[in-house]
């Protein structure tokens, strides 16, 4: 390649190319191209910058912190434990209060267990047994009470009886009553209270009211509209607002989710931050009778009698489960995802743009005329035009009539010319 050519394509790489447009007079096309940009500019301001505020930096790496406190009283009297006053010390597990905790609605007990030999219970099915040889001594009851100890016991030779245990007798009643003992929980009080921070911008924020009035967490009661930020909600309440009755669920108890979402818009300030509760059953099924609903465990008060032996009040507990969850969002103005989401509308719009084009070019009845008119590709004129500049060239480098004329009058004479005396050509030139 030649030096001149080299450098041609060398600057050529500083050439700017200019789109060509063509106004298509198509009413179609035309109302295509409008509602389409009209669809982008009313996503990008509607969907994506007021909706979404797209306009904003997020953040939803929540810090936070929930303390409870559950308050209330309640008296029952049952022939297992007897006359029994339970307060909050009594029915709420754990005591010191978190996030998850569980309130006590129902029990059995079974009192002044001691250490010894008994009868499994018929209920458990790897205790029933018809001879002594179904009760391999050393085994443990799957699903039982205790360890076999290698006797059947049974009423008669005919019947079904089952294997002798040592465990805490006598074995665990399994009675439960229909009503819970702790119906009245339902009037209970739970204070939760809810920490919050958004680490990148520094904001924190309580779900307790700022207020100097010390009787005021004392005299309210939380309402969306008239007391938002009291933290204190009645148990009754929390379960109506699952949809389900709290008498039902207290029976067999059961799983709640209270759930604390915070969505702030920090460009309205620190007033325009809320909390906003939302409350669910997580039972995987709600129905009272279904086996996988309800919640219950076990625990024991162990005492030692006069004589020094160590006995112990077995009880199983129903009750509710509460999973406290703070979930939340925090927005605040930033250029950079501004001019991203602008910049992505204005890509949307050239796609509009491209779309029009395809409809245009290639699916219309006159798709042929708009392509010719669209890309050109006239080579004839091309060449024409080359070659014109080459014969200017060509003629720009021969010397002209003239020159040719002049040079050759200085040696020669040319016919049809009179010649002159010096004289009068010096005249004639004047």
């Amino acid at each position: 390649m030649a030096p001149l050519d080299l450098k041609g394509v060398f600057l050529s790489a500083f050439d700017y190319k200019t789109e060509k447009y063509v106004i298509a007079k198509n009413k179609k096309v035309g109302v295509l191209y409008r509602l389409l940009q009209l669809s982008v500019i009313g996503y990008i301001i509607g969907w994506v910058f007021v909706i979404k505020k797209g306009y904003q930096e997020t953040e939803e790496s929540l810090q936070s912190s929930v303390i409870t406190k559950v308050k209330g009283v309640v008296f029952t009297n049952t022939s297992g434990s007897g006359p029994m006053l339970w307060g909050p010390e009594d029915y709420v597990i754990p005591q010191q209060g978190e996030a998850v905790l569980f309130i006590t609605t129902n029990f059995i007990t079974t009192p002044n267990q001691k250490l010894g030999y008994c009868a499994e219970s018929v209920r458990v099915l790897d205790g029933r047994c018809h001879g002594n040889e179904d009760c391999t001594k050393g085994d443990t009851v799957i699903a039982g009470h205790g360890i076999k100890t290698g006797r059947c016991l049974k009423k008669d030779t005919n019947s079904t009886g089952t294997c002798e245990i040592y465990g805490w007798c006598p074995i665990e009643r399994s009675s439960r009553p229909d009503v819970p003992l702790l119906g009245k929980a339902e009037n209970f009080t739970i204070y939760i209270k809810n920490f919050i921070r958004f680490p990148k911008f520094d904001f924190s924020k309580s779900n307790v009211l700022e207020t100097a009035d010390d009787t005021y967490l004392k005299k309210c009661s939380y309402d969306k509209l008239a007391h938002a930020y009291c933290p204190i909600f009645q148990l009754g309440d929390i379960i109506q607002r699952t949809g389900h009755d709290f008498q039902d669920v207290a029976v067999l108890g059961g799983a709640i989710g209270i759930l604390i979402e915070w969505n702030c818009d920090l460009d309205k300030g620190y007033s325009a931050c809320h909390p906003s509760y939302s409350f669910t059953r997580l039972d995987m099924n709600a129905t009272a009778n279904a086996i996988s609903s309800g919640f219950n465990f076990r625990y024991a008060h162990y005492f030692k009698n006069d004589d020094g032996e160590t006995h112990r009040t077995l009880y199983k507990v129903y009750g509710i489960r509460f999973n406290i969850m703070v979930h939340g969002k925090a927005g605040k103005f930033n250029i950079i995802p501004t001019i991203i989401n602008i910049g992505s509308g204005l890509a949307l719009m050239g796609a509009g743009a491209f779309f029009c084009d395809m409809v245009l070019l290639y699916m219309m009845k006159k798709s042929t005329l708009y392509r010719e008119r669209k890309f050109e590709a006239d080579h004839k004129n091309g060449n024409n035009n080359r070659e014109s500049t080459d014969k200017s060239e060509e003629a720009m480098k021969q010397p002209s009539e003239l020159e040719k004329l002049t040079d050759s009058t200085s040696d020669q004479h040319i016919p049809g010319i009179t010649d002159l005396p010096k004289g009068q050509m010096d005249k004639s030139s004047d």
